[in-house]
């Protein structure tokens, strides 16, 4: 059976409705609680959160459902999602969970659940736990919350480890760093003044209800203008969690997680630090980074969308190097996630000790013209009850060939259904990807 709760990227929705109202979250927590038992002695959990005016509230709730199965519990406050990951598996965590929608509005929340390994949880685990929720419902549970305390002191050493992993420090780089009014705005300004930068802080106001409002790795315009008035080496921006980060360079360069992807396999490559010549992305990922890491004699493989499924493929191939043209960059050595601030350190350093800058770095990067369409649609639905859509997209095909592709999908975490055109030329891509989000509409009113 298909899970019900969990999809790509955990438990998803708007704060305070079901699947996030107090009865469901506190019995997630007690069937955690109720998983990790069975799993191990004396479990424990840390517990973090992004700025969302909701995040607390969620977290009470989650944390009472650990206390009612006795399960120790610590609360890191606002810390990044990739910060859970590596305390959950640096410390003896038998598991993380992260409280946030990542690039969401604020009025969503969700629940991402770490295992003691760093590593979101596989999908048999989920369904498992999804199924004691269910059980848990039924049942005359009475929720209640738990009193959290802060230790920033858990904030200290993810922070304290990221400047572990820089070989080189960044004195006198001169950045400009959006937080997206998110999980990053507590952690990125220490952390890369504490590495040396020079940095001018943008979108670093959380009030609960701005996290990623006109801000951070989906709204990259206001960066570009400011990296570009006050003369900056690049900018970076982060997304609400800060497990992802999009780059812009002193021209003004949109760096995104192909051009990211590009300049780390060609350095790990000269470095012999590849682990078999192997990129892990997307479906989402452009042709141009395929044929650029081609002519470095470098295997790219794609995956469903969702930086969990990158790293699953990361595993079964030994790779050291994957991600998504979102900015979800994986770099194993370092990380079992998706880290912003982590990519954005990898990307500095390489041009320091390159000597290049990020136009440089990139500029064997020929990106297809791509169009990516969200369709709002009430229910998913399979494609092959959608005959005129599945036609729309034979046709799209027929015509590209082999000079672009067709990817048409339902979000995993929103009622949303993603229509994606390459093409060698821009009208080509417009015209397909706008006949076919037509049908959609079309089918799905």
């Amino acid at each position: 059976m298909a899970k019900q709760l969990f999809g790509t990227d955990g438990i998803r929705g708007v704060a305070g409705q079901p699947p996030l109202d107090e009865r469901t979250v506190f019995a997630c927590g007690m069937a955690l609680g109720a998983d990790l038992n069975l799993r191990g002695t004396a479990p424990n959990v840390v517990i973090g959160m992004d700025t969302r005016e909701s995040g607390a509230q969620i977290a009470g709730w989650l944390a009472g459902g650990l206390a009612a199965e006795s399960i120790n519990f610590r609360f890191a406050g606002v810390i990044t999602t990739p910060g859970v990951a590596h305390l959950t598996k640096s410390t003896p965590f038998s598991a993380g969970v992260m409280i946030s929608a990542s690039h969401n509005p604020y009025q969503d929340n969700g629940i991402k659940i770490f295992s003691a390994t760093g590593y979101k949880l596989p999908d048999d685990e989920e369904h498992e736990i999804e199924e004691e929720i269910f059980r848990l419902l039924g049942s005359g549970l009475r929720p209640s919350s738990a009193p959290l305390r802060e230790e920033s002191v858990l904030r200290e050493d993810y922070v304290s480890y990221l400047l572990s992993t820089l070989k080189t420090g960044l004195s006198g780089l001169r950045l400009v760093i959006d937080c997206g009014n998110g999980a990053a705005s507590l952690l990125a300004p220490g952390l890369f003044e504490k590495a040396g930068a020079l940095v001018t802080l943008t979108g670093c106001a959380p009030d609960g209800r701005n996290i990623n409002k006109d801000c951070g790795a989906l709204h990259v315009e206001q960066l570009r203008e400011r990296v570009l008035r006050e003369g900056a080496d690049a900018g970076v921006a982060f997304d609400g969690d800060a497990d992802r980060a999009i780059l812009v360079s002193h021209s003004g360069k949109i760096i995104d997680g192909d051009n990211v992807l590009l300049i780390a396999a060609r350095f790990l490559k000269k470095q012999s630090l590849l682990r078999g010549d192997t990129v892990v992305s997307t479906v989402m990922s452009n042709l141009g980074l395929e044929r650029a890491l081609g002519r470095l004699n470098i295997r790219m493989l794609r995956t469903p969308v969702g930086d969990k499924y990158v790293l699953e493929e990361m595993i079964r191939q030994d790779a050291s190097l994957g991600g998504e043209q979102s900015g979800h960059v994986i770099f194993r050595e370092f990380s079992t996630t998706g880290d912003g601030m982590l990519t954005a350190l990898r990307m500095f350093e390489i041009a320091r000790a390159t000597g290049m800058n990020l136009d440089q770095l990139t500029e064997d990067f020929v990106a297809y013209p791509q169009k990516l369409v969200n369709i709002r649609v009430k229910q998913r639905r399979p494609m092959n009850e959608l005959p005129l859509t599945l036609k729309a997209i034979s046709e799209a095909e027929h015509e590209l060939n082999d000079s672009g592709r067709v990817l048409v999908r339902f979000s995993g975490t929103e009622l949303l259904a993603r229509v994606m055109v390459e093409g060698p030329d821009q009208a080509s891509v417009d015209r397909h990807s706008d006949k076919i989000a037509q049908v959609i509409t079309q089918e799905l009113e």
